[in-house]
């Protein structure tokens, strides 16, 4: 099984975050945009991972889990990678809590002694609103985008990370919990 872990966000952010998608759609830039279900704060993906793996992520997930105390996720500002003039990702941002940043790292380091490579880059948390898949009317889609770049969107209080299976259809991506791992 294809699996990832992350915080799945509360029905009031992904109301706002499918408004957001909602007028950057109306810009009709040949955009890929994000659907409801992959409206969640990705912390680590494993990828391609069998049963016995799976048993030992999940105990993995549920000690990390069980060291750190809920905690305040806030949605803000909205940009593209690798940048501006030619986006590839729209994305929306979020504040780097020092206890989001921990969890991650402690997460990818737990991880890590399991045989899952630790992330080269800087987490940097943020949620994919959509991925470019062509020149036409992209500009129109940055200038909506850049309406928000320093807007807040609103928060929640993360209590509990998930581990996420993915299935890679025609129409997109099926995201389904498989387990979840409250914070102590």
């Amino acid at each position: 099984m294809r699996v990832f872990i992350a915080i799945d966000l509360e029905p009031g952010l992904k109301t706002t975050l499918l408004a957001l998608i909602r007028d950057l759609k109306a810009t009709r830039a040949d955009v890929r945009w994000t659907q409801a279900a992959g409206l969640h704060l990705t912390l680590k993906f494993l990828g391609e991972i069998d049963e016995a793996q799976a048993v030992r992520v999940k105990t993995i997930l549920t000690d990390v889990a069980g060291r750190h105390s809920p905690f305040p996720l806030h949605l803000e500002g909205t940009g593209a990678f690798p940048g501006d003039e030619k986006p590839r990702v729209l994305w929306i941002g979020f504040t780097a809590e020092p206890e989001l940043l921990a969890l991650q790292d402690e997460l990818d380091g737990a991880l890590e002694g399991e045989g899952f490579a630790r992330e080269k880059r800087t987490f940097k948390p943020h949620l994919t609103l959509g991925r470019v898949k062509g020149p036409d009317r992209i500009r129109d889609a940055m200038l909506e985008l850049g309406k928000h770049r320093q807007k807040a969107f609103g928060g929640m209080t993360v209590r509990k990370v998930a581990l996420f299976e993915s299935r890679l259809r025609p129409e997109g991506a099926e995201y389904r919990v498989i387990f979840e791992a409250g914070l102590s």
